[in-house]
């Protein structure tokens, strides 16, 4: 089994945190040995040390996606937090198709792992908007950093379990059965989603115009509070006037630091 000493650690904590934002703390040391431990034997490799020169030795990234695909956790679920789903229904949207002439929606997933929050967002989009839909871009941008879940989120394709708390009238509309006894989202409704990679520790972010709606949830509360601070910063400068931030529960923003303003538990708005 793989064992790391206290320096091994401490560089390789600060790599990733300097790189992703994700700050591991002491105590994370024996995750961090099983996770990584398997894939380091299937190398032939016994330390961090050699691993890591392995990794930043590696110019086509391939390594460095491996080992984030390894050691960060990827859980999310459909309808997650349905009270942000609620508003985004009963109140983002309609604001939006009031004073979006253009018709263009901007609406950013961020951190959106295998694909759940987006594709429910279409889902809500298209129920909202239904027959009228014709002549708006509702296109959404889902974006992450491990190539792993972006995969399973553009084959879009989903066990039984994870279906079980959407509508009935969802899963008949916007999911197919599979032979194997599988959910896969219709086409129509994966074709609303764009699928990228961005590292929210990115100094900007290639969008060239605002986003009326950011979804970053549940990805902060793996920042220190230096990182998050500049991360909430760069969401700010991004978002249209009168957009929306979404982060997660567990999460919340110093308001007296932010520029965001308060509106509902994990729900903010650049006035």
């Amino acid at each position: 089994m793989l064992r790391i000493n206290e320096q091994e650690f401490q560089q390789f904590s600060r790599y990733i945190q300097a790189t992703y934002g994700i700050y591991f703390k002491p105590e994370k040391k024996p995750l961090i040995e099983g996770r990584l431990g398997p894939l380091l034997s299937s190398l032939g490799m016994t330390s961090l040390s050699d691993y890591m020169k392995y990794v930043l030795a590696d110019n086509t990234g391939e390594a460095a996606a491996t080992m984030l695909n390894r050691i960060t956790t990827n859980h999310t679920f459909f309808l997650r937090e349905p009270a942000h789903f609620a508003y985004f229904r009963d109140t983002v949207l309609p604001y939006l198709k009031q004073t979006v002439s253009s018709r263009d929606l901007r609406i950013w997933s961020a951190a959106c792992s295998s694909g759940e929050e987006p594709y429910t967002l279409a889902m809500i989009i298209d129920e909202f908007f239904g027959l009228g839909k014709a002549g708006w871009d509702t296109k959404i941008l889902a974006t992450d950093i491990s190539q792993k879940v972006l995969e399973q989120a553009r084959a879009g394709v989903y066990d039984a379990d994870k279906i079980e708390g959407l509508p009935d009238s969802w899963v008949k509309k916007y999911f197919k059965q599979t032979p194997d006894g599988r959910y896969a989202i219709v086409d129509r409704i994966k074709s609303e989603v764009i699928f990228n990679t961005i590292n929210l520790m990115d100094s900007s972010f290639p969008f060239k115009k605002r986003m009326q709606v950011i979804f970053c949830r549940n990805v902060m509360i793996y920042f220190d509070g230096p990182t998050k601070e500049q991360l909430v910063e760069r969401l700010y400068d991004i978002t249209e006037p009168g957009g929306f931030l979404f982060i997660g529960h567990s999460e919340s923003l110093n308001r007296e630091r932010t520029h965001f303003k308060y509106i509902m538990p994990a729900v903010y708005r650049r006035e």
